[in-house]
């Protein structure tokens, strides 16, 4: 993982070691937020079954999406910081 001194120090990035902690939490909240809404969903098919499917079957597709975007956005962040890992490299290189 990372120590605490690398939080004083500008040699390494710490993102990169914490993104997946950020990933697993935003999953949680996005499954978390799913199911509360299929509860609800259920709950409202004893008043008006159209609206609760609806708000069962979305509530489904917000869980999936949240989760899909999350991972999108979590391997962009690790992306933007390997391009940076990789261009200092070059660099490093060339001046060698």
């Amino acid at each position: 993982m990372f120590n605490v001194g690398d939080l004083f120090q500008w040699e390494r990035f710490i993102t990169p070691s914490i993104i997946q902690v950020f990933y697993w939490l935003v999953v949680l909240l996005a499954v978390l937020s799913g199911l509360s809404g299929v509860v609800s969903g259920l709950r409202m098919l004893l008043i008006n079954p159209i609206g609760g499917f609806v708000v069962v079957l979305t509530s489904l597709a917000t869980g999936v999406v949240g989760v899909l975007l999350a991972r999108i956005v979590a391997e962009f962040v690790l992306i933007v910081f390997r391009i940076s890992e990789h261009l200092s490299a070059i660099r490093n290189r060339n001046e060698a």
